[in-house]
Order: C-alpha cells, then sequence, then structure tokens
C-alpha cells in the first residue's frame, strides 16, 4: 500500500497533461499493452494553435490565444468540448483531448477524443464581442473540423447559443447549413431533446447498477451532491425523482443539508431565485468540505477538480461516489476509496452520458430525422447500463478499481482500432 500511494504522490506533483499521460502507462502496464501502441497513444494526433484578433466594443482589436487538439482518431472524427476560460493552457486541453478518447471508447461510441479552448475571460466580454470573438476563432480552426472530422460541444463557459454562433459561421464558409459540426445546439437549429440533463441522467444510471452490484437494496439511498450547476441540479432533481434523498448539496457559496431529506424543488427554485443554495430554510448550513464528508450512501462531487484528497478521502463515508464532474478525486485519494471498499465511478464512465447524447444528436443531424426523448432516455440507458458492466469486468479481471477497470476497457478498444488500421503511409 505504501508504494502505490507514494507513486499516487508523485504524479499529482505532475501536470495535467503529465498526469493524463501516467493514467495511460499506468493501465499500459496492467494489459499489456504493445509498446508501439503504446508510444503512439501518448501523443496526440494534431495540435493547432491559433491566433484570434477580434474587434472589440470601443473599435480597437484584441487578441486571444486558441486551440484545438485531436488526440486520436482511430475509432471516428473527434469530438469533445470548448472551453472559454483565462486560466486555459495547452496541457490542459492535450489531458482533456485524451481522456475524450478513452471516454467514448469506454461508451463504445464511434469518436475519437478532442478538445479545444481559449485563453479569455467570458465574464468581462458583452454579448457583441463574445461572438466576434467565437465566430473568429472558428474560421480559425475550421480546417480541422466538420461532422465527418471533429465536432465540438459545449464546455466550461461555452453555451448552446455559442454552439449555435459556430454552426453559423462553419455553415455559412460552405455555402449551406451544417447542423452536424457541433454538438449541444438549440433544439431550433438541430439540438437534441435531453441533452441538457444527459449528465446527470447518465450519472444516475451507473449509481443505480453500482446499488445493484453492491447488494445495497436500500429504500430511498442517501445522497449528497457537491456542486449545484447544471449537472449536480439535474441529478438532484432526477435522483429525487427516482425515489433517492438528497441529503446535502453545496454550490461555491455553501452548502445545506438535512438528514431526513431536502425538499429538492423548493431547493431548485430558492436557488433560482437567489443564486445560491445558501439560505434555503428547508436544512442547515454547512461549507463545501462537509458536504464531502457528510453521512450518505452516494457521494457526487459535480463541481470542482480535485476536491477529493488524501487528506479528506478517510472521512468519506459513502459507499458510492460518482464523478458526475471530471477529475475530483486524486489519485492517492482513489488508493484509499480502493482500500476502504468504497466504489468510485470514475469520470470517463459516470459523466458519460454528456458525449453519449451529443452522439445521438449527431447521428439525428445526419439523418435529418429526430428522436422522441423517451427513446434517447433508453438508448442512453442501454449505452450507460453496458459501460458499467464492461468496467466492472475488467475491474474484478485485474483487481483493480473501477477507475483502472474503466481505462483498461477504453485503451484495448483504442488500441485495437489503431493496430488493425495501421500506418499509412
Amino acid at each position: 500500500m505504501a508504494q502505490v500511494l507514494d507513486r499516487s504522490a508523485a504524479q499529482s506533483t505532475l501536470n495535467v497533461w503529465q498526469m493524463a499521460q501516467s493514467q495511460l502507462d499506468d493501465v499500459a502496464k496492467i494489459i499489456g499493452l504493445n509498446a508501439s501502441v503504446h508510444g503512439y497513444l501518448r501523443q496526440p494526433k494534431r495540435v493547432l494553435t491559433v491566433s484570434i484578433p477580434v474587434r472589440m466594443d470601443g473599435g480597437q482589436f484584441k487578441m486571444f490565444e486558441g486551440y484545438r487538439v485531436q488526440h486520436n482518431m482511430a475509432r471516428g472524427p473527434g469530438k469533445g468540448g470548448i472551453r472559454f476560460h483565462p486560466d486555459v493552457t495547452l496541457d490542459e486541453v492535450k489531458a482533456l483531448a485524451m481522456w475524450m478518447t478513452w471516454k467514448c471508447a469506454l461508451a463504445n461510441l464511434p469518436f475519437g477524443g478532442a478538445k479545444g479552448g481559449v485563453i479569455c475571460d467570458p465574464k468581462v466580454l458583452s454579448l457583441h464581442e463574445l461572438e466576434n470573438l467565437t465566430r473568429r476563432y472558428t474560421s480559425e480552426i475550421s480546417i480541422i473540423i466538420g461532422p465527418e472530422k471533429d465536432i465540438p460541444a459545449p464546455d466550461v463557459y461555452t453555451t448552446p447559443q455559442i454552439m449555435a454562433w459556430i454552426m453559423d459561421t462553419f455553415s455559412m464558409q460552405k455555402g449551406y447549413s451544417i447542423p452536424g459540426v457541433v454538438t449541444g445546439k438549440p433544439i431550433s437549429i438541430g439540438g437534441s431533446l435531453g441533452r441538457d440533463k444527459a449528465t446527470a441522467r447518465g450519472c444516475l444510471y451507473v449509481v443505480d447498477e453500482a446499488l445493484r452490484e453492491l447488494g445495497l437494496k436500500i429504500e430511498g439511498p442517501r445522497v449528497a451532491i457537491q456542486g449545484f450547476g447544471n449537472a449536480g441540479l439535474n441529478a438532484a432533481d432526477l435522483m429525487a425523482a427516482a425515489g433517492y434523498s438528497i441529503v446535502a448539496v453545496s454550490d461555491s457559496q455553501g452548502g445545506v443539508a438535512n438528514p431526513r431529506g431536502l425538499d429538492v424543488r423548493g431547493l431548485i427554485a430558492h436557488k433560482e431565485e437567489t443564486g445560491s443554495v445558501v439560505g434555503f430554510r428547508g436544512g442547515e448550513r454547512i461549507d463545501n468540505r462537509e458536504v464531502l464528508e457528510y453521512e450518505c450512501d452516494v457521494l457526487v462531487p459535480a463541481a470542482l477538480e480535485k476536491v477529493i484528497t488524501e487528506q479528506n478521502a478517510p472521512r468519506i463515508k459513502a459507499k458510492i461516489v460518482a464523478e458526475a464532474a471530471n477529475g475530483p478525486t486524486l489519485p492517492e485519494a482513489d488508493e484509499i476509496l480502493f482500500e476502504r471498499g468504497i466504489m468510485v465511478l470514475p469520470d470517463i464512465l459516470a459523466n458519460a452520458g454528456g458525449v453519449t447524447v451529443s452522439y445521438f444528436e449527431w447521428v439525428q443531424d445526419l439523418q435529418e430525422n429526430f428522436w422522441e426523448e423517451d427513446e434517447i432516455n433508453e438508448r442512453l440507458r442501454k449505452k450507460m447500463v453496458r459501460a458499467f458492466k464492461e468496467t466492472l469486468e475488467q475491474a474484478k479481471r485485474h483487481r483493480v478499481n473501477m477507475r483502472r477497470g474503466a481505462y483498461c476497457v477504453a485503451i484495448e478498444r483504442v488500441a485495437e482500432a489503431t493496430q488493425m488500421r495501421g500506418l499509412y503511409p
């Protein structure tokens, strides 16, 4: 155990790209990955860096920097979000592209992994400036995106409106409408029903499966949710409707808890009215740290990265941790939770509902045939249940945690596709 923790601690000092590569290295040893394929998968296929001149409201130009990274496309076109954030780095985008490769492969989608980012603070841009930035960035990366090449989607601080601008800009360059160039669009221009709640719904499906696997036939399993944005809010809503008891939630300003269960609809109304869950009268005030350590059956980290650490992992009381957020658990904490018998449903599994319904949106756009929401949700359930069972099988086979089990499934699929296609020329 000490040796494992020492290695994990060393990993946590790496930057995010080195971390992603080290995860690949770790699983490559478990599955006996061919050395040549391993080396191939450690590097992105393509990295595009672009300068983005934007006309600001005052008439002056301002320069921004953006990226689009395609990690691996052996299984199909690239797929991955675009984030607008002041702290975007190329290494971050490369890591996220690699993780998208594994996420798409785990869900058995015919996509490779890609990611985009622009270094900017959208909060200080006017709507007009944001549109100018989006359209210019789209024109710069248009040489490598497209419904058969690489399909962007929303991510941090990007919205359905931004996806609409991307789609329109790309379409204007081609001379006809191409809705399949992006997913996460408004319904009115080719978006899919069910996309807004897809991440949360997929998380619910795998939590259901995990409870069955662990034999926890509990009436009203207790759930604590850290983060009350899109994923956390919708997870609370869907889980409450499915009979779960939401006992604690938090957002960036603080949290609220009630061991008898919160009134989720009332809490959502309070959040919409005040901008925070803080002050909701149906529970007691707690902070983000306390939400993570609250007495519950299921913990859903749905906001920040690196919130479950070596320090707080020994105090987590949940039997299941379902990562609705990306990267909430540090490697050393992963080992502690595994040793304690807590099942961690890793991010590439637990939050794969979003990219899965994005795939459904892309298919519907290409076919020009749109499905009812019940059909979409049932298709999503089948995908998520299958991914859970395949992850569990690999975890048991190799006697590893669920994260490594998920990576075993994903990396083997990508490696097989890479080897079958070979190299050209």
